[in-house]
């Protein structure tokens, strides 16, 4: 059984004036999202600004959310690192805390061959005993799981059953698919690409766009659970345009303003990220407009 089907969140990180996490906004926001149809939140990720928390945040940011959340949605954290001994001791005691997976990015940076990344994946699922989602983002990384390599470590290792796919090489995914028999739980990390990887047997989305669109990106999937692949699809070619425009400078500048836009008051980013230009401001905000967010 998948740990969720439909639409998890890759929620961003909130923070007060001075830089610090605002563990009340974090509280907020998973009440935002136990409300308007999230399906699964997923904490301390790429959009969660993970890289810049420290450790001892990391941890704390994961350890509140799963005492937010009280069991009403499941909560997967992100507790990946280029060092595979901190990512298996992050691992580990996330699971411990409770949640209901993990997401474990590639290696970055010092990279890893493909039996490295087996090697790295086995260490990790042995010291964490939780669902683990393998997480394939080559632009960011620099480092790409072949299917043959994904196929293997979900075949092999009881306790990694998924992947989030944001290659945006739907070759590849198929590949995925095709070398699983279809028995690994797949999610989209592109949000532009809900739909095509749901018609793979995908189950869901880790989605940018649900921070500020959680309804009509539910809605994407369950629509396609239920049938109504048409209805699906006109929510997922609606929002392009607002997908865009989230991605018009680096993950998570933009989410981070649209938020701010709605009212939310989730604060501003840690460097090396900056503020989002005046010009792609204005293009978010009529992308929301257009789109039917209702601006503070």
């Amino acid at each position: 059984m998948a740990i969720f089907t439909g639409s998890g969140v890759a929620l961003i990180t909130p923070f007060h004036e001075d830089g610090s996490v605002n563990y009340d906004k974090l509280n907020e926001l998973v009440e935002y999202h136990c409300a308007h149809s999230t399906d699964s939140i997923i904490i301390c990720g790429t959009t969660g600004e993970a890289s810049t928390l420290t450790e001892e945040e990391h941890m704390i940011c994961i350890k509140r959310t799963v005492e937010f959340a009280k069991g009403r949605i499941p909560v997967i954290a992100g507790t990946g690192s280029n060092c595979t001994r901190t990512a298996a001791q992050m691992s580990k005691e996330a699971a411990e805390y409770g949640v209901d997976g993990l997401l474990v990015v590639t290696p970055y940076y010092n990279k890893a061959t493909q039996q490295g990344l087996m090697a790295h994946y086995m260490a990790i699922a042995n010291e964490a005993k939780a669902p683990i989602i393998m997480y394939n983002v080559a632009s960011r990384t620099g480092c790409n799981i072949l299917p043959e390599t994904a196929a293997k470590l979900v075949k092999d290792v009881d306790n990694i059953v998924g992947i989030k796919e944001a290659s945006g090489n739907i070759s590849q995914i198929a590949k995925v698919m095709q070398y699983t028999d279809g028995n690994i739980d797949l999610y989209s990390g592109n949000d532009d690409q809900i739909v095509p990887i749901l018609s793979l047997g995908g189950k869901g989305v880790i989605s940018v766009l649900a921070n500020v669109a959680p309804e009509e990106t539910h809605d994407i999937c369950a629509k396609f659970f239920a049938g109504d692949v048409k209805g699906s699809c006109e929510i997922q070619l609606r929002a392009l345009p607002l997908v865009d425009a989230l991605f018009s400078e680096v993950n998570p500048i933009p989410v981070k303003k649209a938020a701010a836009l709605m009212g939310m008051e989730v604060g501003g980013l840690r460097m090396p990220l900056t503020e989002l230009s005046k010009a792609n401001e204005e293009k978010l905000a009529k992308a929301m407009r257009d789109f039917g967010i209702k601006l503070a």
